[in-house]
């Protein structure tokens, strides 16, 4: 059964957060264990990543309305976090909290046969929670990593999770439970 991991928004400016900048190690930690353990299976790994263009041609609703821009192609904020074993691994840029909505992410899944998709990074109560919807919407599994994905309010991100896991059957894993998805390749759930 084919796997895909995607890791979300890793980038510095998003760390600028207060409660994110507490967890950053220990996030970077749990994402570089699964891109090792996908690479180990030879899974493929994605790193969907917000990027705006400072003409606002690319700004959400908030950010037009608030007159604020953020992580623009090639400044500092949009650039991958520290310490993240990103090297060689496709950064697919978005400009909404869906990493399907106006990328190839949909084309790039297909080509590779994906049927489930195990979702890690930032935030788990916005970017990972409508990219968990949309892919449902595509006929994705979904498996969250508990261990490698963050959340600047987590009782938001406990209420979105629990919803996505009730409604679309989405299932949200630790460390151990991921890894022996990996490296078996048995994503029936």
């Amino acid at each position: 059964m084919g796997l895909a991991v995607l890791i979300i928004d890793m980038q510095k400016g998003y760390f600028e957060d207060p409660v994110l900048a507490r967890r950053q190690e220990q996030l970077v930690a749990g994402c570089n264990e699964l891109i090792a353990q996908a690479r180990g299976a030879g899974v493929p790994v994605l790193l969907p990543c917000t990027e705006h263009q400072r003409d606002k041609s690319t700004w959400t609703l908030n950010m037009l309305e608030d007159d604020q821009g953020f992580a623009f192609a090639g400044s500092e904020t949009a650039e991958i976090v520290p310490g993240l074993e990103a090297a060689g691994l496709p950064r697919l840029p978005k400009t909404r909290d869906s990493a399907f909505i106006a990328t190839d992410l949909l084309f790039r899944l297909r080509n590779l046969r994906v049927e489930t998709l195990v979702l890690a990074g930032v935030s788990s109560h916005n970017c990972i929670a409508q990219t968990g919807v949309d892919a449902f919407a595509h006929n994705f599994r979904v498996v969250y990593a508990r261990d490698a994905m963050a959340s600047t309010n987590e009782e938001f991100a406990e209420q979105m999770l629990t919803i996505l896991c009730k409604e679309y059957r989405q299932e949200v894993a630790g460390a151990e439970a991921v890894k022996m998805l990996l490296t078996s390749g048995n994503a029936s759930h």
